[in-house]
């Protein structure tokens, strides 16, 4: 199967994590941009290319559960994020 950079790393590292978690709390870790400055004006190049990657790995998470690469554990409850593990088939297509 073939995934995307962005897909291949956060199911990585959902993989290796030891108990089920809330994928975008790996985007910190997976961002290769830079951050952008906190008040940078909203057309700072610095800032786009950073809200492009996080839409990305957004769109990443969205991914890796359609093509059952995870499984939703733990559903979103409203006060913490969905809760993920990999499948047998996510393990595989790392492989």
């Amino acid at each position: 199967m073939e995934l995307n950079t962005h897909e291949r790393a956060l199911l990585h590292a959902v993989s290796q994590s030891p108990a089920p978690a809330a994928m975008s709390t790996f985007f910190p870790d997976l961002t290769r941009t830079v951050p952008p400055e906190v008040h940078a004006p909203d057309d700072d190049p610095v800032r786009i290319a950073w809200t492009d990657e996080q839409f990305a790995l957004y769109g990443a998470s969205v991914s890796l559960w359609q093509k059952n690469l995870v499984r939703v554990v733990h559903p979103a409850n409203g006060e913490r994020p969905d809760l993920v593990e990999a499948t047998d088939e996510g393990r595989t297509a790392l492989a």
